[in-house]
Parts: C-alpha cells; structure tokens; sequence
C-alpha cells in the first residue's frame, strides 16, 4: 500500500488486517491506551507491508498522541484525500529550504519533514527587531545587552558604530540559533551588507558570527554565511571556506557571478528566477514567459548545468520566484519552481510552499538533471581573475543592475534595524 496521510496509514492496515474482530478505530468508545497499543502494532505490521512517504511519518506520531485517530491533521495534507502533493514530490527531487524568519510557519512546515533548511536576510532580522512578538523582543534586549558588555565600560562606548554592529550580529546570530532548533539542517546568516564591496570586514564579521553561533552550541557545520555576490563578497568566501566555514553566495543574478563563486569553493549560491525576469520583462516589454523559455529558469539552468559539467560541487539553490506565465494566471506563481525541480534545492517562501502542498504530484516533473543539463552545456571553464571578472561584469546588464538594487534594498532594511538597536541603548 502507498501511504498518503495518517488516516490512509490506518484505514490500509484495517485493510490488510480486516479479521472478524481486529478492525482499527476511531470511536469514543476506545480508550486512549488501547488506541496507542493498536497504532503501535499497527504500525510494526504496516513497516513490513508499507512504502512510507514523508507526510506519513511526519504526521502519523502526532495522530498517535491523540484518542481520536486521524482527528489531527495538518492544513498541508488532507485526510480525506489518497494524493500526494506537489510539495511532497519536489521534495522527492529537490532538497527544500523554508525562506521565513517566523518561528512558528517554518516550525509547522519542518514537522512536514519536507523542508530541512533555512534562510534569514536583513528583511526578516529588521522585521524580528520590530514585530513586537515577546520572543523576537527577547532576543533584541539579548543582543543589545551582549553588546554593551562586550564592547563598552562603565564610562560608554568606545566605538558606538561598532558597538551597534555587534548587536546587528547578535540579533542576527540570536534568531539563527532558534531557527536551528526547528529545522534539521541549515541555517543561513548574512554578513552585513553594507560590507558587500570590502572582503577583510566581511571575513572578520563572518568569524565573529561563526564564533557567537559555536559558543552558543551551534556547529558551523549547520552555519552558512550569506555573502552578497560582488567579487569581494566571493573572495570573502573563499577565505573563509578553507577556514571550515561554508558559504552562501547571494543575489546571484549572472552566469558570471555563479562561476565565480564556483571557482572560488562557495559552498552554495542563490541565484535569483524571479528578479531575472522582472529585468527581462522590463527590457523586453514581455509580460509573460513560458516556464521553460523564462529568462531566470534559462540562467539558472545553465549555472546548474556548468557547475555539473565541470565537477564544481557548489550547491545551486533558486530562491526569489516569480510567476513566468503572469500574476493572473492560476498556478502561476510556482512557474519558476516546477521548471526547476530537480536542481539540487530550492529555498520557498512560506505562501509558495502552501500551493505546492495544494497542487496534485503529477505537476511535478524532473527538469534539472546533472548528467543531462551537463551533457548540454556548453560554457567554457574559463578562469575568472578580479580584472576578467570586472570586464564582463561591465556587460552584463541585469546583472549589475539587480546587483546594486538588490544590495540598496537589503541596506534599508538594515538601516532600519540599526535605528531599532539605536532606540534600545
């Protein structure tokens, strides 16, 4: 039998094991106990009989706590439904990572055992310094506290700008280590942004924030290091992946940038579908792409496809999607997605990951494969130097044009954060 949700899980055992007086059920009438001695064995017969999928194993225990079986089931899966969904196949193919500062959607998502990852940005640290939320406030008061102590005596601040950007790392670091608590993989942090074009501030401020993570019981191991995709942010990175510390190459939006960080031994880039082909659009006057000719889709794949080709183990991992064929046509908005399933992961916003897990598996098709998309590329491994990198960066229009808007937006954000620290001194 396939397993599609703990009310399935049970009404296949009642099947297979329908005797005359050994019938599983639900009624009041049972008591709690005997409840659970019926879901453990029944759960003993069905391993040996059964193809679990995710969603069996992350909601059958919960079913099994309560009296009542099947009663408890998640807003992701249908009890009433045999069909696996769209979420649940993509993870089949795809490592997923939950992009969400909010500690209780990325918790209701990772008992799915669907998502394993995470990712932070200055967005979502602004948003925890401000949201009102008594566990965000905690960690704000935490970290403003951290940084006096560490930073100043009883005569003040020597430095207040450093003083601040230690709270900013802290809070930054503070809100990391609870996520790490909810997701079994993961955790991307980013350096200060405004740090993008100097490479020995964001290495030291790297270091620090790995140091705060380990001293809080955090391995670096579960640590990536966000860094923006300029080329001190990838020389950055590649300083501090021969230190052990793994990075996360960001607002990557060009072939140019996502060999660069190849080459550099980035552990993982984040190219941008969707604000690829908002530029596109823009410059076209196109207001709609099929999936598999969208301009993001298009360079994503070919970054894919060259860090295959070459033997590059640098993770590709979208994140930012749009919808190709239009906002007003259903299903759009997991356009991007759908065409890239396969690649090695995918970091989603909580929105788009509740319409996958609406959407029927039979959506889901393959579409990035190493050996293929390798098979079909036809990049040259050309040996990026700072002045070769600059000369083709010159070029590339959407590149540096959503570099830099990327880069401003993301520095408001963290303006916005300093204000907020700024008011808690």
């Amino acid at each position: 039998c396939t397993v599609r949700s703990p009310d399935h899980f049970f009404a296949s055992v009642t099947t297979l094991h329908s005797s005359k007086t050994h019938t599983l059920r639900t009624n009041s009438d049972m008591s709690s106990h005997y409840n659970k001695c019926l879901a453990v064995a029944a759960l003993a017969v069905a391993s040996s009989t059964c193809r679990h999928d995710a969603f069996a194993f992350a909601f059958a225990p919960r079913s099994i706590n309560n009296p009542q079986f099947g009663s408890t089931m998640s807003r992701f899966s249908s009890s009433s439904s045999l069909r696996a969904s769209a979420l649940e196949e993509l993870s089949k193919l795809t490592t997923l990572s939950i992009d969400s500062g909010d500690f209780d959607i990325i918790e209701s998502f990772a008992k799915t055992n669907l998502i394993t990852d995470a990712t932070t940005n200055p967005l979502f640290v602004s948003q925890a310094g401000s949201n009102g939320d008594k566990r965000y406030e905690a960690m704000v008061e935490e970290a403003v506290s951290y940084a006096k102590i560490e930073s100043c005596n009883l005569e003040g601040c020597d430095n207040v700008e450093d003083t601040i950007d230690l709270a900013i790392d802290r809070l930054s670091v503070n809100l990391g280590v609870e996520i790490s608590k909810l997701v079994p993989g993961k955790v991307s942090t980013e350096v200060d942004i405004r740090l993008s074009y100097d490479t020995e501030k964001s290495v030291e401020r790297a270091r620090r924030i790995i140091a705060m993570y380990e001293k809080l019981g955090v391995d670096r191991k579960r640590v990536l290091i966000k860094l923006a995709g300029t080329w001190e942010g990838i020389q950055a990175a590649a300083i501090l992946e021969k230190e052990g510390i793994e990075c996360n190459i960001t607002l990557v939006f060009s072939f140019l940038q996502a060999a660069a960080a190849a080459q550099a031994g980035a552990y993982l880039i984040s190219p941008f579908p969707g604000r690829i082909l908002d530029w596109h659009k823009v410059k076209s006057g196109r207001d709609s792409y099929s999936p598999g000719a969208d301009p993001g889709v298009v360079a994503v794949k070919r970054m894919y496809a060259y860090f295959r080709k070459y033997g590059y183990k640098t993770i590709c991992m979208p994140a930012s999607w749009r919808p190709s064929r239009g906002f007003d046509v259903e299903g759009a908005e997991v356009d991007e997605i759908l065409a890239l399933a396969g690649v090695d992961e995918m970091t989603i916003p909580p929105n788009l990951l509740e319409k996958l897990a609406s959407m029927d598996a039979s959506v889901v098709n393959k579409n990035c494969d190493a050996e293929a998309d390798a098979a079909v590329c036809t990049d040259p491994d050309f040996r990026l130097t700072k002045e070769s990198f600059e000369s083709y960066w010159n070029t590339d229009g959407c590149g540096k044009d959503k570099l830099e808007e990327g880069i401003n937006a993301f520095t408001a954000e963290t303006e916005k954060l300093t204000q907020i620290i700024i008011g808690k001194f």
